[in-house]
């Protein structure tokens, strides 16, 4: 079981991990995903102590990793680790690599090591590659050779920083098949990934990491299917957003439109919708009657291809979208037509009205 206690990492001015609480236990599948540079891959080089944390502590089945009387190294060889960059020795053969540290450190004979290794190799698939060397192999297998690298040492605990990043995706597919079959036999692992449907379908619990902390965490359902905070629906969904601000009645229309079109562009969003986008948005702002302080969010989900527009603006309740009895509120009918839905709320003295345009 692993215990992380208020562990915070400092770099000079720069704080990356704020007071992490967490419990791992033994045989779970920690899948840490989220923005880059939020403290991912330092949250795994502080739990081997790559990095040494500035603040905290952490206990490897009850035994305090940072007190000064604990035996590290020994602690250490029980906590694999499996970098984006193999690291492997080229000038030892695949065998050599294999064997080199249950000989020196765990004190293995040569025919006790090897033995290990060829059924390690069996293991991953590569017993065939044992007397090659690392530039003999692709990327996928240099990955598959420091997963069993991690084996042979008896590791309880393998932490992954991101194992998959520098291959192609038929090489992907070789080590998380391999990352699959350690999850059937029962080994804790903790796997920093950007690979969400292999994080999706492994894990026992996910992190999601923002800002130096664990933002959320949840059961992979929990996180991929109705994640509860804001910023986790945003990575998880991929939303993009703009925003633009109102402060007259005198505004400029065209380049709204234009900032409209270029985000369009940038995210492949079909012409079409982002026409429909602006006509909705111009019959919208028709409808006000307070121009100050007015804010438009713009977001799009590339995981949905959903396309919606929020406006905000503070001042007494103002329901634009209601029609009038006769039903002659031409603006209104024409914004409901191109949209899949509507809504219209008042909250903190503030009228909100969202449009889910149709992007089809």
């Amino acid at each position: 079981m692993i215990k992380v206690e208020n562990l915070s990492k400092i770099f000079g001015d720069l704080t990356v991990l704020k007071n992490i609480n967490v419990t791992i236990k033994k045989g779970e599948i920690i899948s840490v995903i989220g923005p880059s540079g939020t403290g991912k891959s330092t949250f795994l080089r502080c739990l081997n102590l790559l990095e040494e944390p500035s603040s905290g502590h952490i206990l490897i089945d009850n035994i305090p990793l940072l007190d000064k009387n604990t035996n590290v190294p020994k602690i250490r060889q029980r906590m694999g680790m499996v970098f984006q960059s193999f690291n492997l020795y080229s000038h030892l053969t695949i065998l050599e690599n294999l064997t080199l540290g249950p000989i020196k450190l765990l004190k293995n004979t040569k025919s006790e090591a090897n033995k290990k290794a060829f059924e390690l190799l069996k293991l991953v698939g590569l017993a065939e590659k044992a007397y090659a060397f690392p530039d003999e192999l692709s990327g996928g297998q240099k990955q598959r050779v420091a997963i069993a690298r991690c084996m042979a040492m008896e590791s309880d605990i393998i932490l992954f920083d991101e194992p998959t990043s520098a291959l192609d995706p038929t090489m992907i597919s070789e080590v998380l098949a391999v990352i699959r079959r350690l999850a059937r036999e029962g080994m804790t692992m903790i796997i920093v990934t950007h690979e969400m449907e292999f994080a999706k379908n492994i894990s026992s619990r996910v992190f999601y990491m923002d800002e130096g902390i664990i933002y959320e965490e949840g059961t992979p359902k929990q996180i991929f299917e109705n994640p509860q905070r804001e910023k986790t629906k945003a990575f998880i969904h991929r939303i993009r957003s703009m925003t633009f601000n109102i402060n007259s009645e005198h505004y400029d229309l065209y380049a709204l439109q234009a900032e409209m079109e270029v985000f369009g562009e940038k995210h492949m969003i079909p012409p079409e919708t982002i026409t429909r986008l602006t006509h909705v948005t111009e019959e919208l702002l028709n409808l006000q009657t307070n121009y100050s302080d007015t804010t438009l969010l713009l977001s799009y989900s590339e995981k949905d291809s959903s396309l919606k527009l929020l406006c905000t603006n503070p001042g007494k309740a103002n329901n634009v979208l209601k029609e009038s009895e006769d039903g002659d509120n031409l603006e209104v009918i024409l914004i409901k037509g191109q949209c899949s839905h509507t809504q219209y709320w008042y909250e903190n003295e503030t009228n909100n009205v969202e449009l889910a345009v149709k992007t089809n």
